[in-house]
């Protein structure tokens, strides 16, 4: 698998798989300005999943759980130029604009299109992936200054999202856990973003739900990915990546562990 990426600053890169599928679940400690060069995205949240294809541009805000499965398409490869909005870089902008955010509980994935304000702006970074000497610094500063103003432009409710500099607070774990589960990330993650410790996330998990977390989370996987094969007749090398397994022979043999026959078996 062909995967890398190429930056001309910390903050803006260039995404590049010339390979098989590749798949991350990621939660993003700043907002991510993303355009789709080329190839298909395939984003997944817990109650909502999209599709982005050449020419898309979309934010995801930060601290959100997503599993992201880029497709390489017709022998093309998959392509994307990323752009950091980092808190610090976010805080100096709005220092001075007196802007007062009204917090979400949610906050989804925004889709611009191919909105040609947004395109010219990322579009212009293009050609400085290809330069050997560095990337002026005060040159991305520009840039990122230029997209976010135009966010700003194109997209009222933007400012509740970037202007919004508040840390996860203490949130319901019984809830939270239900409904994201099939996100496979490490505990501390699940503590940051319940509002927890790592021990106090182990603890309150452990008094809600009677058992240890990993446990816990390999069951309800295996449970939705049983209820996807059997019941909306999806093939196991469709359903393992959603939901929460990094390859098929570890799903098919935890599966298996827990049900007495494979995936396939049940597919038959």
């Amino acid at each position: 698998m062909e995967f890398q990426f190429k930056y001309i600053t910390p903050d803006i890169k260039l995404s590049c798989n010339e390979g098989e599928e590749f798949k991350m679940e990621l939660v993003f400690d700043c907002h991510m300005l993303v355009w789709s060069i080329s190839g298909e995205t395939k984003i997944m949240q817990a109650d909502q999943t999209y599709i982005f294809k050449k020419g898309d541009i979309f934010l995801i805000p930060r601290n959100q759980l997503a599993t992201i499965i880029n497709y390489p398409t017709n022998g093309v490869p998959h392509k994307l130029v990323i752009m950091h909005l980092t808190t610090d870089r976010l805080r100096n902008f709005y220092i001075n604009l007196n802007i007062k955010s009204k917090p979400s509980s949610v906050q989804k994935i925004r889709c611009y299109n191919n909105h040609p304000l947004l395109e010219s702006c990322i579009a212009s970074l293009i050609p400085y992936f290809d330069l050997r000497e560095t990337f002026p610094e005060n040159i991305a500063s520009l840039k990122i200054t230029e997209a976010i103003s135009i966010l700003r432009n194109i997209d009222k409710d933007i400012d509740n999202i970037l202007a919004n500099f508040a840390k996860p607070h203490k949130i319901d774990l019984t809830t939270f856990m239900e409904k994201n589960f099939m996100f496979n990330l490490p505990m501390e993650k699940f503590g940051y973003l319940t509002g927890r410790s790592l021990t106090t996330f182990k603890r309150d998990f452990r008094k809600a739900f009677n058992t240890p977390p990993q446990r816990w989370l390999t069951k309800k996987r295996l449970q939705l990915a049983h209820y996807q094969i059997a019941e909306k007749k999806r093939k196991p090398v469709e359903v393992y990546l959603e939901i929460g397994f990094e390859n098929l022979s570890h799903f098919s043999y935890a599966f298996k562990k827990q049900f007495g026959y494979s995936p396939t078996e049940l597919t038959k």
